[in-house]
């Protein structure tokens, strides 16, 4: 029975050991359940099976094995984690290398494209990332080749100079190092989110380079902004005691403005439908506007000498200081005082009398009368003023003129009665003792009676209707 009982207990425990051994196989053959990508690069310098594979920083796979193409390329096979089997086709391969020293430090870094520049669609399962979308990575030599001879001596030289700083220093600089650790751990720290989000600094650095590019095509503008700027800080130093009293002041200042931003909002709304309506004409004004910007720029020489003229620097050189030679035209025009004008032959008194303003403000209100006894006449003052004018047309001979004889309508006996053989005379040319015409009376009168003034019109203009020239009588 005790034998038995061994056999039995070996047997068990053979089958947990292979079965244990299984395991482990499964566990270290199946690859996490992930899938494969192959990648084209130019080369794959000192990248050797099992490097790391990162996205954003982070650790997704390794590299599987590396193979060369026929075209003299290398084409290297990537294992990736199941949890990242969706790359987009979109994906960047880069090779970087974890620093500038040491052999075989290098890993693959997957770029994932932003969002909105995804197709939509994956890498299959075994599928390749052209050599259109990977990057290799810089060596030194290849940087050092860039250099001439002259800068790789001068480089050489100054690396085996710096190894003599050190003679004689050695606890120095290990103090110095010591101390700079934390620091060096901090930048491993920056470098190392620099790493993790190295799309969005690749992003930024483009960006930035559209930044300063722009900057660059605008750098005199720039430089005279500068310049502009220095100059007012400076004149703004030389004030900085009147800065001083307008910011104490700028409070009150301030309060005051808000009371009037606050009634200027109510304004704003009232002003809306003006602007509204003048969006149509504003569209107009642009061929205009357009055809007076080179006007403006031709006036510039006439603006500027125009402010020479009115205000220029100096004494007794423009309009300003001349009139300030002039007598105080305030106390001439409104001052009540006596006066003593000089018309050429000394001075005359002409007594206390008032300014010219209040003189000048009486008179037009005493001739408005006038004035608007003579406005319903002015369409025959400029019908005379037309034909006087007109001297004649021309014709193959020159220049010539009708004459043309008109009797008078009008009674000369000022409205007594006319004789018989009078009336017989004055028969054949129309009404006589007409000596009130109103204004337009040389016209037909209208059936509707609308160019025919008012009993209250004809007694202010003292004019009568009834002496109508043309026409029945109304």
């Amino acid at each position: 029975m005790r034998s038995g009982a061994s056999a039995a207990g070996r047997v068990a425990a053979i089958g947990a050991v292979v079965a244990a051994i299984v395991i482990v196989a499964i566990l270290l053959f199946r690859g996490g359940g992930g899938f494969e990508v192959t990648a084209d690069f130019q080369n794959a310098a000192q990248l050797v099976n099992g490097n790391q594979v990162t996205i954003g920083g982070s650790p997704v796979g390794t590299v599987k094995d590396i193979q060369l193409t026929d075209d003299s390329r290398a084409r290297v096979t990537l294992s990736i984690d199941s949890d990242f089997d969706k790359l987009p086709i979109e994906t960047q391969a880069v090779i970087r290398q974890a620093s500038q020293s040491g052999i075989a430090n290098r890993y693959v870094e997957l770029q994932l494209p932003p969002q909105n520049r995804r197709s939509g669609k994956n890498i299959a399962d075994g599928g390749r990332i052209p050599i259109t979308k990977t990057t290799t990575a810089v060596e030194l030599d290849q940087l050092f080749n860039t250099l001439d001879p002259p800068t790789r001596n001068a480089i050489s030289a100054f690396f085996k100079n710096s190894a003599k700083q050190y003679v004689g220093k050695e606890e120095q600089q290990r103090a110095l190092f010591h101390y700079l650790n934390p620091a060096l751990s901090t930048s491993s720290h920056l470098f190392n989110e620099l790493n993790r989000d190295s799309p969005l600094l690749a992003n930024f650095l483009q960006d930035s380079e559209t930044l300063v590019s722009a900057l660059a095509e605008k750098r005199d503008d720039l430089t005279a902004l500068v310049n502009n700027a220095n100059r007012t800080f400076t004149a703004l130093g030389n004030q900085r005691a009147a800065l001083g009293e307008a910011i104490a002041r700028l409070p009150d200042f301030m309060r005051t403005a808000n009371t009037t931003f606050v009634n200027l909002r109510a304004a704003l709304t009232d002003v809306d439908p003006f602007v509204n309506a003048s969006k149509p004409v504003a569209r107009l004004l642009r061929p205009f506007l357009a055809q007076l910007r080179p006007l403006a720029h031709d006036a510039k020489p006439t603006i500027r000498d125009l402010s020479n003229t009115l205000l220029k620097k100096g004494a007794n050189n423009d309009l300003l200081n001349l009139q300030t030679t002039f007598p105080a035209l305030a106390s001439a025009a409104l001052d009540t005082k006596v006066r003593k004008p000089n018309f050429g032959t000394g001075a005359q008194s002409v007594g206390n009398v008032r300014g010219s303003f209040p003189t000048t403000v009486d008179a037009l209100n005493a001739s408005a009368p006038i004035i608007a006894q003579g406005r319903p006449y002015t369409p025959e003052l400029i019908g005379w003023f037309d034909d006087f004018s007109t001297s004649g047309p021309f014709d193959a001979a020159g220049g010539f003129s009708r004459a043309q004889i008109v009797f008078n309508l009008f009674n000369i006996t000022s409205g007594l009665p006319l004789t018989g053989a009078q009336q017989a005379n004055f028969s054949q040319f129309g009404r006589t003792g007409q000596f009130k015409r109103c204004p337009g009376a040389a016209e037909q009168a209208a059936v509707d009676g609308s160019n025919l003034l008012s009993a209250s019109e004809q007694a202010a203009l003292d004019c009568k209707e009834s002496d109508r020239a043309v026409g029945p009588l109304p």
